[in-house]
């Protein structure tokens, strides 16, 4: 069967391999997740209109790189989204060539957006980001044992939490560095410090795992954050908004980011007070203001403007 002009390709990662469902053929093939197998699969569906695979914990970096460097365009999804969809479609079986096929449809009906691209930089700052995250997750567990341990073991703890103030302080200088290597971040980072309540680690995680910031409109920037209410409705029945989805590690940096914001940025201060006067309850009020305010960082590093308190952001 002829492969159509315009065609799509789901693929199933795994640590071993990659099972490939392009449109318009109906085996599934399979190439090996080394240097010589993405560099086929890459020739392979040279051409292709997008690309969507699934978010396996890194095992699909690699492929990511690879086809974006060979200038095909490319999705990563949730997981979740992908079997959801499964079921819904009537599709219960799973295996690696079931499962390329049921993306491969995911993509003809969801058409996902492409991710921008992502440079080695980017991906080295990524790992930076989430290594210093885990550092503090370990600093915090340890802190916690350390309360009620023994003199023997409270000493033992004390040097592993030297450890990992030393190595958090290596992991801060590591970022800095990769940021000040790279112009367009180094860039971003600037406009993102004159943010309030955006400091050095607050930028880093905007910039590593943030990318599309500035590339999308504001609607798909709030879903894609997990900020953007969700709607709970049946009938004539009207359900409360929740949010859900997104990116933690994002909302969480943003959840920090405005609460500060909330303190010292006369905008969004009035914006959060206003919404608290008419009796929106707290939690809601916050997710609000975390909203407007990712809005108007997206608007910051579109037009590439330094925040400024504004009639101009729509406050």
């Amino acid at each position: 069967m002829r492969i159509p002009q315009a065609f799509m390709v789901g693929i199933d990662v795994s640590k071993a391999h990659f099972d490939v469902a392009v449109e318009g053929k109906s085996a599934v093939g399979r190439f090996d997740n080394d240097a010589p197998g993405r560099t086929a699969l890459a020739t392979a569906i040279a051409g292709a209109e997008l690309v969507v695979v699934e978010a396996t914990g890194g095992y699909e970096m690699a492929i990511v790189r690879a086809l974006m460097a060979a200038g095909i365009p490319i999705a990563v999804v949730n997981p979740r989204q992908v079997r959801d969809f499964a079921r819904a479609s009537g599709r219960l079986a799973k295996t690696d060539q079931v499962d390329a096929r049921v993306i491969l449809h995911f993509a003809r009906a969801m058409r996902p957006a492409q991710i921008p691209h992502i440079d080695d930089g980017r991906i080295a700052l990524a790992a930076l980001v989430a290594r210093r995250r885990q550092l503090i997750d370990m600093a915090v567990a340890e802190k916690n044992r350390l309360e009620h341990a023994p003199q023997a073991v409270a000493a033992l703890i004390g040097e592993t939490l030297a450890a990992l103030k030393s190595q958090l302080a290596r992991v801060d200088a590591a970022i800095a560095l990769a940021i000040e290597a790279e112009p367009d971040m180094a860039a971003r980072r600037d406009l993102l410090l004159t943010v309030p309540g955006i400091g050095e680690v607050g930028a880093a995680v905007l910039i590593a795992e943030l990318p599309e910031l500035g590339a999308i409109d504001d609607k798909k920037l709030a879903a894609l954050v997990g900020v953007a209410p969700v709607a709970h409705d049946s009938g004539t029945w009207r359900g409360q908004r929740h949010i859900a989805g997104g990116r933690a590690t994002v909302r969480c940096a943003l959840y920090m980011a405005t609460l500060s914001a909330i303190r010292c940025s006369p905008a969004i201060k009035a914006f959060h007070k206003r919404l608290r006067d008419a009796g929106k309850p707290p939690k809601v009020a916050l997710v609000a203001a975390m909203r407007k305010f990712i809005v108007m960082i997206n608007t910051i590093i579109k037009r590439r403007t330094p925040w400024s308190e504004p009639q101009q952001h729509g406050c």
